[in-house]
């Protein structure tokens, strides 16, 4: 029998640091219980990550790669939906099943998922948009270096201005689909809410809490840039990681933190 979606928001609880120590604990949780998923949905970002490597390098354009992993995690809630179907299965003692969760996904294309999806993709277009514009600023008249096989020019004064450029561009991009996305996505598997509220909920919510959201942020950020560092295979373990702890995260602000705690003390018997 399908889901039927609760209507509204859900009034949302009070971030703190211990919740997010326990999404992160849960998340974890789910990743032992269920690693298939993880190397599905998580896989195709790593080979997403080769093509795109393989894509810079043979067309003699390998400085694109700096950028493309700047805005490689913009796109990383895509694969999050899955994961949260994951997690709110294995909460609800609901037996894994590829089809059904597969089935599920496919169910969201006829809701709200798909609109906010092409937010995501239309700012990650932007994102490179902007990046061609500053790598032309700052490296634009570097016609006697070859930037694809000559690397010191990234350590020019006009290469560190163009990488500090990028990144804090990129970074603004970063937050900004972060605080739309962070409860947004999972709000949208749950309950039966227009995307445009959504994103407004989400965006509301990590305004006014700010120092645990951005905290949570900044350490989201960190461990997944460093995990596509070994050939983007520690994505395997990042995206479902995170992506099972943003669901916990979503459900103990909904539904109290309580929820699931018998499953944690289980855990530690």
């Amino acid at each position: 029998m399908p889901d039927i979606p609760q209507k509204g928001v859900p009034d949302l609880g009070t971030v703190t640091m211990d919740m997010l120590a326990q999404a992160l604990r849960r998340g974890a949780r789910d990743l032992r219980r269920a690693p298939g998923f993880a190397i599905l949905f998580a896989g195709v970002y790593v080979l997403g990550g080769w093509f795109m490597t393989w894509l810079t390098w043979i067309t003699g354009q390998s400085y694109w790669l700096v950028f493309a992993a700047i805005g490689f995690p913009l796109i990383g809630p895509f694969a999050a939906v899955g994961f949260y179907d994951v997690s709110r299965r294995l909460e609800q003692g609901r037996a894994l099943d590829w089809m059904q969760v597969s089935s599920v996904i496919w169910r969201q294309s006829a809701r709200q998922l798909p609109s906010i999806s092409a937010i995501i993709i239309v700012v990650f277009l932007f994102w490179f948009f902007l990046a061609h514009m500053i790598f032309a600023l700052f490296l634009g008249l570097s016609t006697m270096t070859n930037i694809s096989s000559s690397y010191e020019v990234y350590f020019s004064a006009n290469g560190l201005m163009m990488l500090g450029m990028g990144t804090a561009v990129g970074a603004g991009f970063s937050i900004l689909l972060y605080m739309i996305t962070v409860l947004s996505l999972p709000l949208l598997l749950d309950r039966e809410v227009d995307f445009v509220t959504a994103m407004i909920t989400s965006f509301r919510y990590v305004a006014d809490h700010k120092v645990p959201m951005f905290l949570w942020a900044g350490f989201v950020a960190v461990v997944t840039l460093v995990s596509m560092l070994p050939g983007f295979l520690g994505l395997l373990i990042t995206l479902p990681l995170f992506g099972h702890a943003t669901w916990h995260l979503y459900d103990m602000l909904a539904y109290g933190p309580e929820r699931g705690a018998s499953e944690d003390t289980a855990q530690t018997v």
